[in-house]
């Protein structure tokens, strides 16, 4: 089945319902292990270092997104690793995914309509597109 699941999480409410999705995935076997990524995206990192009082409260705020996602992941006595990258969200999933040669990425769909996916295209559909193995959207 699937034992390594990169579930790409940011701790929006769709990378919650994709939690839940992973969590049900995961659970069919009992080896499996998720891996929880979080790509800290270039174009807001300067934002957040402006506002941040020091490198430890930035890191203690990245987590802090990701804590639901954790808790039901503790829950769930599922084994887990949360996985910090830095770049762009799309390729950095990619590109993770494919050197470690996961065998399901699932990601929460962002709910753009069919314009503004267009115009401003989709980390999902990215991903989904350029992933050697499969991948799952959860709306």
């Amino acid at each position: 089945m699937y034992k390594q699941i990169l579930l790409a999480a940011d701790g929006s409410e769709n990378a919650v319902r994709a939690t839940k999705e992973a969590i049900k995935i995961a659970s069919f076997h009992k080896d499996s292990i998720i891996d929880v990524v979080y790509v800290v995206d270039f174009e807001k990192t300067k934002v957040e270092v402006l506002h941040s009082s020091s490198s430890e409260a930035l890191n203690l705020e990245r987590r802090k997104k990701l804590s639901k996602i954790e808790h039901l992941l503790r829950e769930s006595n599922i084994s887990y690793k949360v996985i910090i990258l830095h770049g762009t969200p799309g390729l950095e999933i990619v590109k993770y995914a494919n050197e470690q040669q996961v065998d399901l990425v699932v990601i929460g769909s962002r709910g753009l309509n069919s314009l503004q996916e267009m115009v401003l295209g989709s980390v999902s559909h990215k991903v989904m597109k350029r992933v050697n193995c499969p991948a799952l959207i959860v709306k």
